[in-house]
């Protein structure tokens, strides 16, 4: 569903891998149902810090599938994780978005998240 949201690419997960990701403690699994189908998901990742003995979320897709979009579930998906978060004490979640994705700034605006200029630069391995 969220490859199909973002218009990308995707191939089935064997069960070893699933089993890894999901079976992970730093791993969080969200997802949104109508009925028996999944319409909307989150995931995110636990990611201990260096300067402090504490942890920060990093969310990582968050998708709502475009027939159930503006009907409020994307919004439940990042208040279900802040209260699950703030429940084992992790209290900074953040999440990267394209500058150009004016949607996403203005749903994670409408969320009351705090935007801040950086660049992100990626990397291949050798």
């Amino acid at each position: 569903m969220m490859a199909g949201v973002f218009g990308e690419d995707s191939e089935p997960l064997g069960d070893d891998y699933l089993d890894r990701l999901l079976g992970a403690e730093s791993f969080w699994a969200l997802a949104a149902f109508a009925g028996p189908d999944i319409v909307g998901g989150l995931t995110a990742h636990t990611l201990p810090m260096t300067r402090c003995p504490s942890s920060e979320l990093f969310i990582y897709d968050l998708a709502v599938h475009p027939a159930h979009q503006r009907r409020g579930i994307g919004g439940r998906l990042v208040r279900e994780l802040r209260d699950a978060a703030a429940q084992i004490g992790l209290h900074e979640i953040f999440v990267l978005a394209d500058t150009e994705d004016q949607q996403a700034l203005d749903f994670y605006r409408a969320q009351r998240a705090v935007g801040s200029s950086v660049t992100l630069f990626t990397f291949t391995t050798r």
